[in-house]
């Protein structure tokens, strides 16, 4: 797990050689740039590993320069030719990875009564010392309220205190001539590509299907992609209704208060208005295998559609939502439910590993045992949300990868290039090659930790993974060229990531949705117009009476 320091010889006067990408990532002849001497510039050299991107890997060298990759390949920089100030880090034996992107974060959000623990701050740092360098969390408005606001706010909360990039979700919660403007202000001057309706949470975030078909029919004019919290919400509440009416008000109460049909239910429900205005769908937090057989099935039909796991359920299950202490049980409880089906998490791996599913999130939204027992006495007031910002990667890696049901590169895809390019970050984000950011992970896939509450790096005291042990350890963290985590050390401060901004249009996703446009759009049938008898209604209310008119000759 070490990462030794190769020291450089001093040479103010050294050129630095940098390296054309030739296909997939092949060095091709060198470049010279200007001296290093003009300009005091930030340099970095991993030196030795095993680079991982989602379509290749190769043993290759990375050069970083001022934030930026700037060669990839073989000899980059031969021993002894080292520039002043370079730094040089060893990855003999270990992967180098494009940092991870978790798609689905709730930092410091006023949820339930309360404020889940992990804000921007902490939360960053925790994600990094995952191995994820760039978080993307959702600015949520209340019913009548407005969205630029909303995102406003959040950028207020998290431009200080991020540690890593991060980027927003919108989330529509209403629907009004002002909520279809202001998509157009956020997608066109603010940076935002995606927008979430909820399909749960009746009364404070849900909305209605002839608002979701406005929200869907918006997004694919100004080139975004929609999102869906998918559970039945009046099913939720009845259900609800039904558990406490039956003296059950423990955790238990949640998920059979909301089991997987209501899921599937409203997943189909999403994906089948979104296909009818052929808008790009992404399904956020699939929980059960009945919601997921859903996505793979409509993706199989040709349809534009994402489903995104996440680590909680990719990584346990709903089992514990019945353990005899309340506490524990509590712990587990977020929406949609972990089920109780042990089989769920493999069975979810298995269709991401099979591109069935796409992308993988966290859905990081914490709250502490003092929240959680808001809901002693009544399960639906339990702050609903789990940990999983910092375990995503290695949760993913020890289900994933070590399990042998994927392979590396399926790894780096699911963890982050899928994200970068549903979301159009990619190349900068996602990959590593000449131009991109410098978000880098190395990675030891031989090395192992043990997950826990006691070591983790999040404000949250409890830890939904406590105790498994995972292959696949992130030994080191570069962010924006710097290295950020090494060896369990932080070297970052409050505010130093950045918010990225993301143009419409995505080419990824809507290169298909065109041609689908194009290709796909209904015509008349030509005939003969009809010259019969056509009957004349008298009233409105009856159309069942009238006086019939002549056939015309």
């Amino acid at each position: 797990m070490d990462t030794p320091l190769l020291p450089a010889p001093p040479r103010p006067a050294a050129e630095l050689i940098n390296l054309d990408a030739g296909p997939r990532g092949c060095p091709q002849s060198p470049r010279r740039s200007a001296p290093l001497a003009m300009a005091a510039r930030s340099l970095l050299l991993i030196r030795g590993g095993c680079v991982v991107n989602d379509d290749s890997s190769q043993e290759a060298d990375v050069l970083v320069e001022d934030g930026v990759v700037q060669a990839v390949g073989r000899h980059v920089l031969p021993p002894g030719d080292a520039p002043a100030g370079l730094r040089v880090l060893d990855a003999a034996g270990k992967l180098v990875l494009p940092g991870g992107i978790d798609t689905h974060t709730h930092m410091q959000f006023p949820f339930m009564g309360s404020r889940s623990v992990d804000d921007f701050h902490l939360g960053t740092k925790a994600a990094l010392a995952g191995g994820t360098t760039m978080i993307m969390d959702f600015a949520i408005p209340h019913k009548g309220h407005s969205l630029i606001e909303a995102f406003d706010t959040w950028r207020s909360w998290a431009d200080p205190q991020v540690c890593c990039d991060y980027s927003l979700h919108v989330a529509v919660t209403w629907w009004s001539d002002q909520v279809k403007e202001e998509m157009k202000i956020l997608t066109q001057d603010k940076g935002v590509n995606s927008f979430k309706m909820f399909m749960a949470y009746k009364d404070v975030y849900m909305v209605r299907d002839v608002e979701l078909y406005e929200a869907f029919s918006r997004c694919k004019e100004i080139g975004a992609i929609a999102q869906v919290h998918a559970e039945n919400g009046d099913l939720v509440a009845e259900g609800a209704k039904k558990m406490l009416a039956l003296g059950i008000t423990g955790p238990e109460g949640h998920e059979l208060s909301r089991p997987e049909a209501v899921e599937a239910e409203a997943t189909l429900r999403a994906v089948t208005i979104a296909s009818a205005v052929n808008c790009p769908l992404y399904v956020v937090h699939v929980m059960s295998k009945s919601a997921a057989k859903v996505v793979a099935d409509a993706r199989r039909d040709g349809k534009v559609v994402y489903g995104e796991p996440i680590a909680a359920g990719l990584g346990t299950d709903g089992t514990h939502h019945w353990d005899r202490e309340w506490l524990h049980a509590a712990h587990h409880v977020m929406g949609p439910p972990l089920r109780p089906d042990p089989s769920t998490p493999d069975f979810l791996m298995n269709l991401l590993a099979n591109d069935d599913l796409t992308t993988t999130g966290s859905d990081n939204c914490t709250f502490n045992s003092c929240q959680k027992a808001l809901g002693k006495d009544d399960f639906t007031k339990i702050p609903n949300g789990v940990n999983g910002v910092e375990d995503r990667m290695s949760i993913i890696w020890e289900k994933g990868v070590h399990s042998g049901k994927m392979d590396e590169n399926r790894f780096v895809a699911v963890t982050s290039t899928n994200a970068a390019k549903i979301f159009n970050l990619y190349p900068r984000k996602g990959r590593i090659a000449v131009g991109s950011d410098a978000d880098i992970v190395i990675w030891d896939p031989k090395a192992t930790r043990t997950i826990s509450a006691k070591t983790h790096h999040q404000a949250v005291n409890f830890n939904i993974f406590e105790g498994m042990v995972c292959h696949g350890v992130p030994v080191v963290t570069i962010s924006r060229g710097k290295v950020v985590y090494e060896a369990g050390v932080f070297s970052v401060s409050a505010g130093d990531g950045k918010f990225i901004p993301r143009k419409p249009f995505a080419e990824y996703i809507y290169k298909r949705i065109k041609q689908q446009d194009q290709t796909c759009i209904p015509t008349p049938v030509k005939r003969e117009p009809y010259k019969g008898e056509v009957i004349t209604l008298t009233s409105k209310e009856d159309s069942t009476h009238g006086t019939r008119k002549q056939a015309q000759p």
